[in-house]
């Protein structure tokens, strides 16, 4: 990558966090998965890879997987600033995809019911995709790309290799009757070539500025590839 490009990681990277906060008819809670916001964001904050927050319907979006056990977490949920910006995140309709140099789709089921169909995230991913910025998700996050296409009418999974929370894990967790769909399968009839990997284990994809990973193992590792391919730097074996 030449000095001369725009991906100069001073461009912040999107952050894009679900608001929908309930799973189906259940009732139950859900959200976006905190470790999968926090991961990634630990490896690019160490880069000096800025990053912004937005959600679908913006201000303070509903969180999930709220596990303070895990270090990373319980640094970030405990850091005042940190809390301030996800409290105020931006709403996606306002964002100006020319800011930034990449999007990130946090998972955490409540994806699976605002992602898909909304218009913000089609045309926000497109803009930042066809100006050569890198899009990444992991887990729940790529059913933002269900739905994305190209302007040349394309889907952007099509032909392309990824990873995503797999059907056996949906199956595993007992929810496969009550997401909307059923994620890997969505994103093969898209044309997709999904890579995927035991139950719970990290995968992380990478087909050119396209970064998925498969579940909340995976995230810290897409987080590492975005910042690799931002910084230009070799991918990692």
């Amino acid at each position: 990558m030449s000095q001369t490009s725009t991906h100069h990681p001073a461009k912040p990277v999107l952050f894009v966090l679900t608001s929908h906060g309930t799973k189906g008819s259940t009732g139950q809670p859900t959200g976006y998965y905190l470790g999968e916001v926090t991961h990634p964001l630990a490896v690019l904050q160490a880069a000096g890879i800025p990053v912004e927050f937005a959600s679908i319907q913006g201000g303070e979006p509903p969180v999930d997987g709220l596990n303070l056990d895990d270090t990373i977490n319980a640094r970030y949920w405990n850091d005042s600033a940190f809390r301030d910006a996800i409290r105020h995140t931006q709403r996606l309709g306002e964002v100006d995809p020319s800011k930034y140099s990449a999007i990130f789709f946090a998972g955490g089921h409540g994806a699976m019911w605002d992602f898909p169909d909304s218009p913000d995230v089609a045309r926000v991913t497109r803009e930042i995709y066809e100006a050569g910025g890198v899009v990444g998700a992991v887990c729940h996050g790529p059913a933002a790309l269900v739905n994305v296409t190209l302007s040349n009418g394309a889907y952007l999974v099509a032909g392309k290799n990824l990873s995503a929370f797999t059907d056996d894990e949906e199956r595993a967790v007992k929810l496969d009757q009550v997401v909307p769909f059923l994620l890997t399968s969505t994103l093969t009839q898209r044309g997709a070539q999904h890579h995927p990997a035991a139950d719970w284990t990290a995968k992380v994809v990478v087909d050119g500025r396209l970064v998925t990973g498969q579940n909340p193992q995976s995230a810290s590792g897409v987080g590492a590839a975005i910042r690799d391919l931002l910084l230009g730097q070799p991918a990692q074996a």
